[in-house]
């Protein structure tokens, strides 16, 4: 089932992004965060209602990423930053065909 808008058409290159950390789906990416206290899609949903589906998940799989990394700081999550800009490049970037 698709999780947002277009999420077939960048599947593939989600999945990519997440295996390179050792993350199976958005769905393990949401169990990692969940497992560290952490509700980031509620938060996200919490902190601005109207927020496109996958701005929520592109949070939590850029949360998920920074706790596989071990990151314990503001900054060191900021450098985990990079899955959650691909993320939106995906989305900017895929082709609509």
């Amino acid at each position: 089932m698709a999780k947002f808008e277009s999420y077939e058409r960048r599947e593939k290159q989600i999945l990519a992004k997440l295996a390179e950390y050792g993350i199976g789906s958005i769905d393990e990416a949401e169990k990692i965060t969940k497992d560290a206290g952490l509700d980031v899609y509620h938060m996200v949903e919490n902190i601005q209602p109207i927020c496109f589906e996958n701005a929520k998940w592109a949070y939590t799989v850029g949360a998920a990423i920074a706790i596989k990394k071990n990151c314990r700081k503001a900054s060191e999550a900021a450098a985990a930053s990079e899955a959650l800009r691909q993320f939106f490049l995906i989305a900017i970037a895929a082709p609509t065909v």
